[in-house]
């Protein structure tokens, strides 16, 4: 106990350690805060990526930092002639750098409830999920300490676990918006199980409903500590390229990959992927509909979707084409041949040639997401969502006269929420299609749905700035191009619901 004390007295008299612990947590908090500043509920959906990013900074940096400073300055020398138990001296030490993590962690849920986060629904199953990652990252702190032989080393070993578990590990990029083969290597990452049963316990139902990252999490923390323990060294000049017991190393290994095996044979890694999430062309998330009207013709949207489905990166194709677009007053006169001249003269036969279903971004994704009917929003968001519902009918832009400017506009609210990666961007599809279904006869709508999808930067985009009568924030930090080619996914996939083309 009096080991653990001293830990404690000597960790505040070391700001390079008190920055792992609580001002690089700090920093992320405030980072998310900006990037998720449109949540309506502030940091309630990212809560377990910054617990898992301030005990990461607190075991796998502060941790080790300390025990090889300690260790070059002959400290361990000195406490092996000590009559206490080696086990007894590192247990201090853990249970030391565990009591500095939960303070950083309590600040962090502190410096979150201060901007408006509510408290977790479970606390208790939280302090547990908590300690589980704790102990987890704490023994892979231990075999980072003995495998590094001075500190500089301690800050390379663990950048080579830190970042490629923030990046696709599950903790600073959302799953969802990962490929495919990145969600399968996140399985071999202990971060995602972290956030897994630590988001459970303050959004979800508890860690209960977290089982299999609490055995994750528990074998990856007992690999870590055995192999630490069997690797342990006392003295400075007792080199890691020279020690004997070294092979232990592959016992913390070992654990990652049989974590990551026992993930991918359960079916534990749901990807709701496809090909054409691969076209994230701008921070905004942005899918080009990519449409040239530079000599009077088009690119259809078919050969777009082939070529987002080949994994290629847009070019400034739609830049290319608002400035047309713009440059030519009279675009409309532009199509001629077997292009319809107006929205009355689409047919059936035009929709089948130009437009392609079966390449638009997966409901399920990151881009133009559209609710399942087996989601259901948490109790905020589904108030947010029936409150603009109840506002659609007197919102003055979704009543205009002309219909295919009244369509564009009720679909610039979904396309806004879904570029500022709102909470409620997955369940406004449903809303804006039920209002368009309700103000436009189907067998016009579904012309002027084809109309917006190969004319998406015609027409004007004033509605945007009307969308606070909607509870909506302002959308001008958005490129305007941005907001036109969503709405006109968004618009494709409601044509293909209405033609039987999407089910």
């Amino acid at each position: 106990m009096r080991q653990c004390v001293v830990s404690i007295r000597l960790y505040f008299r070391n700001p390079l350690a008190m920055s792992y612990g609580y001002l690089f947590p700090t920093i992320f908090l405030a980072a998310y805060w900006g990037l998720y500043r449109f949540d309506r509920v502030p940091l309630i959906r990212h809560i377990g990526e910054l617990l898992t990013v301030t005990v990461l900074g607190g075991a796998c940096f502060g941790l080790p930092t300390t025990l090889v400073s300690e260790r070059e300055k002959g400290v361990w020398r000195r406490y092996r002639l000590l009559p206490v138990p080696v086990g007894a001296l590192v247990a201090s030490t853990v249970a030391a750098r565990y009591v500095l993590v939960v303070t950083a962690g309590l600040l962090q849920l502190a410096l979150a409830m201060l901007i408006g986060m509510p408290s977790p629904q479970h606390p208790v199953d939280l302090w547990i999920a908590f300690t589980l990652v704790s102990f987890a990252f704490l023994g892979c702190g231990l075999v980072i300490a003995m495998m590094a032989d001075t500190v500089p080393a301690v800050q390379a070993l663990g950048q080579t676990i830190f970042l490629p578990m923030l990046i696709i590990g599950g903790i600073a990029v959302p799953l969802a918006s990962l490929p495919d083969w990145a969600q399968h290597a996140s399985a071999f990452f202990p971060g995602r199980y972290a956030v897994e049963a630590l988001q459970a316990c303050v959004t979800g139902n508890g860690i209960t409903s977290a089982l299999f990252s609490v055995g994750a999490l528990l074998v990856v923390g007992a690999a870590g500590c055995i192999a630490g323990a069997m690797m342990f060294r006392w003295d400075e000049h007792e080199r890691w390229a020279s020690r004997a017991g070294r092979g232990w190393v592959i016992v913390a290994l070992a654990a990652w990959a049989g974590v990551g095996i026992a993930a991918e044979f359960r079916g534990a890694v749901p990807t709701a992927r496809a090909a054409s999430d691969a076209a994230l062309a701008s921070p905004t998330r942005q899918t080009d509909i990519v449409i040239e009207s530079a000599a009077g013709s088009i690119q259809t949207l078919r050969a777009t979707n082939a070529e987002v489905a080949a994994g290629a990166r847009p070019t400034a194709n739609a830049k290319a084409a608002a400035a047309s677009s713009r440059a030519n007053a009279d675009a409309a006169s532009t199509f001629t041949g077997t292009h319809p001249t107006s929205w009355q003269a689409v047919s059936q036969a035009d929709i089948d040639r130009d437009l392609a279903f079966d390449g638009l971004p997966p409901d399920g994704g990151i881009i133009t997401p559209i609710a399942s009917a087996a989601q259901q929003p948490d109790p905020d968001t589904a108030e947010f969502v029936h409150s603009v519902a109840a506002a659609l009918p007197t919102w003055a832009p979704g009543s205009v006269t002309d219909p295919v400017q009244r369509a564009r506009n009720l679909l610039y609210v979904a396309a806004v929420p879904d570029l500022l990666q709102m909470e409620v961007e997955r369940y406004l599809p449903a809303v804006v299609y039920a209002r368009l279904e309700e103000q436009i006869p189907r067998s016009d709508l579904i012309k002027i749905l084809y109309w917006i999808a190969l004319h998406p930067f015609d027409g004007d985009d004033r509605a945007v700035d009307d969308m606070a009568s909607l509870g909506l924030p302002p959308a001008s930090a958005i490129n305007a191009e941005d907001i036109r080619a969503r709405a006109a996914v968004y618009g494709v996939k409601l044509l293909g619901r209405l033609i039987g083309k999407i089910d």
